[in-house]
């Protein structure tokens, strides 16, 4: 494989990671509460569950990540690795790309069970970014959850498909609700882009 593969850009929590089910299950447990308590309908940052007034989002990752060892230890989107082996074997190249060191002094420890989980799950990958800016890497096509990731990637003229969730539901489409919808978009635009047409994703 070269540069000159397709290369799609796929983001992590909340679209190969249950990152959504497993922050359910901590945060039950940091507030005391019962996991059925806690509304699976979110939006991004889980103030419905009233975590602010227990030190807010950032103080809950952290816990999450350094005591509970979020990032090694969450479950799979169902379908994820394997459509992700699928499209790797047809020579698609997979570059993840993920902001999971926003928060300071624990970076080692993110990277470590960021690299761990995707062993274990057997997650093909030729390219592991730690981005903020997920536009500056690079790809043809894009797969992410987060309402400002895919704004943003959108303004840069990024073609992106929104992986739903309770938090995007508000986000006009291409979507994909599972990953066989993943996996019909991304060879539609691989075709695309063999040919030189980009319909589908204009917005």
């Amino acid at each position: 494989m070269d540069e000159s593969s397709f290369i799609l850009g796929v983001d992590l929590d909340g679209v190969v990671g249950d990152f959504y089910g497993a922050m359910r299950n901590i945060a039950a447990e940091w507030l005391d509460r019962p996991p059925e308590e806690l509304t699976p309908e979110v939006s991004y940052g889980f103030e419905e569950w009233g975590i602010d007034a227990y030190g807010g989002y950032e103080r809950l990752h952290r816990f999450a990540v350094t005591q509970r060892n979020l990032y090694r230890d969450m479950l799979p989107i169902r379908d994820a690795p394997a459509i992700l082996r699928k499209l790797s074997a047809r020579n698609i190249r997979i570059r993840i790309i993920t902001h999971r060191l926003f928060l300071k002094y624990f970076h080692r420890t993110s990277i470590t069970q960021t690299v761990d989980w995707l062993d274990r799950w057997d997650i093909p990958y030729w390219d592991l970014c730690f981005m903020a800016d997920k536009g500056a890497v690079g790809a043809h096509v894009y797969i992410d959850d987060t309402p400002a990731n895919v704004q943003r990637l959108r303004a840069q003229g990024c073609e992106t498909i929104v992986f739903s969730n309770s938090t995007n539901r508000s986000l006009a489409g291409p979507r994909a609700d599972t990953w066989q919808d993943v996996e019909r978009l991304v060879l539609e635009a691989m075709e695309d882009w063999k040919t030189g047409t980009h319909a589908l994703f204009l917005p």
